[in-house]
């Protein structure tokens, strides 16, 4: 790999991406390699046939090496909201001078109070990011370091990785010769990636609906307010098809791309895919399970600390359901919010379901932009 290069893993929950790239002409992403590979995915934080996990990262891996004609050697690895745990912290440091001017160091030690998460035999700290810092008790800010104060308070974000993850993944990176592996949230690159810093200070309700499971994230400021996922996506309605009309899995999947739910649809209305089939009674089918995975969106915003303004859109991505014509007003409708799709900003990438892998690499790309000697919140943040 050159300097300039960067490598990703993205498990998605129906397929592993690997990513080789680096930043390009004003600032976008240019991609040298890129290996894809399907396999069985994960469900509440356990990976489906784990045995065969190894073989399906070591193929995407050696088709992104071929592509790119290089040897990765150090690999970012996205930590999918299913095996990831979010807990929020209040942190508050004095100094001496009234007139103290914060520096990266202070920010850093006011982040690690609030981390007692040694303690955790079950977690590994990944992220930690501010919702927001706050000085004197009077000024809120993201960026505090060079502002003067006498007390600086923050309301941290802390992103943990559960052992079951980094304790397989860490397995086979060794087995592959991987030399250096660092674990960062899919999400938190996501939502970082998806939103400017002006959309974020208004909070964000990210919905990455998958194939296999929907994470559902409230951020603000450059953290994670809460995250949950479940486990539903677009594949259940595949299944739900598959069953009702007695046909192939890859039938149905066929039959669901066909799909267009705007569409008002009578008797004579059918959709055809090795067989015609009741345009009416598809849709139905479609919209129903799309109710539920709605219906579980909002118990997951339930589940929240935090009161979401009324206001906020909510932000649906992922490649389970996104591209259905029709869907987000589903959602709409059981949720009481507008829905807005949100998908990269990159040419022959703009779809929904590239978010979670353009996010890692450009998280990866900008933590690797910035001298380590700058310390960690400098080199993640770019500043």
């Amino acid at each position: 790999m050159t300097q300039q290069d960067v490598a990703v893993l993205d498990f998605g929950s129906s397929k592993i991406t690997v990513l080789i790239g680096q930043k390009g002409v004003n600032e976008t992403l240019t991609i040298s390699g890129k290996g894809e590979t399907q396999y069985a995915g994960f469900s509440d934080g356990e990976f489906f046939r784990p045995e065969q996990l190894g073989q399906a990262v070591a193929h995407a891996i050696n088709i992104a090496e071929t592509a790119a004609k290089t040897k990765i050697t150090k690999l970012y690895v996205g930590v999918p909201g299913d095996f990831t745990v979010c807990v929020c912290k209040d942190s508050e440091i004095s100094f001496d001078n009234p007139k103290h001017k914060i520096t990266a160091n202070d920010v850093e030690k006011l982040h690690d109070q609030g981390n007692t998460f040694y303690r955790e035999p079950n977690l590994t700290l990944i992220n930690v990011q501010p919702i927001y810092y706050d000085l004197n008790n009077e000024k809120r800010c993201i960026d505090p370091i060079g502002m003067t104060t006498e007390r600086l308070k923050g309301h941290i974000s802390y992103l943990l990785a559960e052992a079951t993850f980094t304790g397989t993944v860490g397995a086979i990176m060794k087995s592959l010769g991987i030399e250096s592996v660092e674990y960062v949230s899919s999400v938190l690159a996501e939502t970082l990636f998806l939103f400017d810093d002006v959309k974020r200070d208004q909070y964000v309700v990210l919905i990455d609906v998958g194939y296999i499971t929907t994470t559902v994230a409230f951020a603000r400021g450059d953290g994670i307010l809460s995250l949950h996922s479940f486990s539903l996506g677009g594949g259940n309605i595949s299944g739900d098809l598959a069953n009702y009309f007695d046909i192939s899995f890859a039938e149905a999947e066929a039959l669901k791309r066909k799909v267009v739910l705007t569409l008002t649809t009578g008797p004579d209305d059918v959709y055809e895919v090795n067989g015609r089939y009741e345009a009416e009674i598809v849709n139905d089918i479609v919209r129903a399970r799309i109710a539920v995975i709605a219906k579980n969106i909002a118990k997951c915003l339930e589940l929240s600390d935090y009161v979401i303004p009324d206001n906020i859109p909510f932000s649906l991505t992922g490649g389970g359901i996104s591209y259905m014509r029709g869907s987000k007003d589903i959602l709409s409708e059981v949720l009481h919010r507008r829905i807005e799709i949100v998908a990269p900003r990159i040419p022959q990438m703009e779809v929904p379901g590239w978010s979670s892998s353009l996010g890692l690499l450009d998280l990866a790309l900008n933590t690797q932009a910035v001298p380590k000697k700058k310390g960690f919140f400098a080199r993640l943040f770019n500043k």
